[in-house]
């Protein structure tokens, strides 16, 4: 093994060119070198923006996965138009094995009035023994409680109270599209008068400013459903495939309700799935140039060195370094950069996520934009995920993308040849 004369132990256990890349990057009794500073701060502000970026995305798909399932269950049951035999659907559901809860549900579009003031919010008629087992309404109630449901009263959604001024204990007229066909056949239908009770509030701001929730039975009289319901929300024990749970449940359907159809909520809502998912592909995607610009900025200071320590490459050759140890050098140099910016990257990064409402607040205010924040983003604070999986991948393409910044330079030092290396002034 080639030596480098006297130094520390550590400094003998390793090769050669180990010591020799950290001493170029790390020369001892200097200040921190410039070249060196500058490449490991652009590796870890690009990996910096990664985290961020990558986590905020992960948040987002995070918080509409808790609304979706939340709101609709894992799995849902619907058929082609109603739900003929809701019993029957639902005693088959619940024996399918993993399934946890399940509820029926009515759904529609109704007039609704409160002194004068008419609004057309989604309606949601629940079935109060069953409905806590799947969607859990309870934790979003924060006036009244669904204990106080019945058929003669309605819970509004937050936004939708406040617009509209009304209050606890208030009454609103409620009408339904029914009415226009009952006018149709020469008969009166007058509006549902319903007692306010409860004032919930989710989270999304489409669902807060948009929504009631009626008693089944309030919401298949205001459509004159009969029997009949739209669907069955299905919840599932923890850890459950909920594409491998609609397929179970399909099975069991197939007899009692042929044309009910179950869907995994992944699928009923795989569009718009695949939309965030292109997005945080496409910021990583454009984030990474960030890296590699930084790579390149790795790669033109290397080939620098190499050029001006000419002499000294062909020195090592001279005494008997080989070129595939003169290339491991420089390798090796983008490797201690790419390792040390990742590790920068990464405590700056998750540093800024801890504070990262803190500095959305600072922003807001600055900008007056909070208000437009809630209303077009649906978010007052900025929620945060990192999966295990987008960690690794922006660790490895870190590391990767420095450790061959180095290549050019080592192929260029591994080509010198010790006697012409030698002869350069």
């Amino acid at each position: 093994m080639f030596g480098v004369g006297r130094g520390t132990s550590a400094a003998k256990r390793m090769p050669w060119y180990v010591y020799l890349a950290l001493k170029q990057l790390f020369p001892s009794g200097r200040r921190f070198p410039f070249f060196t500073l500058i490449s490991i701060l652009g590796v870890a502000l690009g990996v910096m923006l990664l985290i961020v970026s990558i986590s905020v995305m992960g948040g987002f798909q995070r918080e509409i996965r808790r609304m979706i399932v939340d709101t609709q269950g894992d799995v849902q049951v619907r058929a082609g138009g109603l739900l003929a035999s809701p019993e029957a659907a639902l005693a088959a559901v619940d024996t399918v094995p993993g399934v946890a809860g399940v509820t029926p549900f009515a759904e529609g579009v109704v007039m609704l009035a409160y002194q004068g003031r008419p609004v057309f919010p989604a309606i949601q008629g629940v079935d109060l023994d069953r409905v806590n087992r799947v969607v859990p309404l309870d934790r979003y109630v924060r006036v009244g409680g669904l204990d106080y449901l019945d058929d003669d009263s309605i819970i509004l959604s937050s936004q939708l109270a406040q617009a509209i001024g009304a209050r606890m204990g208030g009454r609103v007229e409620v009408t339904s599209p029914l009415l226009l066909e009952r006018l149709n056949q020469n008969e009166v239908f007058l509006p549902r008068e319903l007692e306010i009770v409860g004032i919930f509030e989710i989270g999304h701001q489409q669902l807060d400013s948009n929504t009631v929730i009626v008693t089944l039975r309030t919401m298949q009289d205001l459509y004159g459903l009969g029997p009949t319901v739209h669907g069955l929300n299905v919840k599932l024990d923890e850890g459950l495939d909920p594409d491998v749970a609609s397929r179970r449940i399909n099975a069991a359907l197939s007899e009692v309700a042929p044309g009910a159809y179950a869907r995994s909520w992944m699928e009923a809502n795989q569009d718009f799935l695949f939309v965030l998912q292109l997005e945080k592909n496409l910021i990583f995607f454009l984030l990474v140039f960030i890296i590699v610009v930084s790579a390149f900025s790795v790669t033109s200071s290397l080939l620098i060195a190499v050029v001006r320590k000419t002499r000294e490459i062909g020195l090592l050759g001279a005494l008997g370094g080989r070129p595939r140890e003169v290339a491991a050098c420089f390798c090796l140099q983008g490797l201690i950069i790419g390792l040390t910016g990742t590790v920068a990257g990464l405590g700056l990064g998750f540093g800024a996520l801890h504070f990262r409402n803190d500095m959305v607040r600072v922003f807001t205010q600055l900008t007056g934009s909070e208000e437009a924040l809630v209303r077009f983003y649906q978010f007052a604070n900025l929620p945060a995920h990192l999966a295990p999986g987008d960690l690794r991948l922006i660790v490895v393409c870190s590391v990767v993308i420095s450790t061959l910044a180095g290549l050019l330079p080592a192929w260029r030092a591994a080509r010198l040849k010790p006697v012409e290396a030698l002869r350069n002034e």
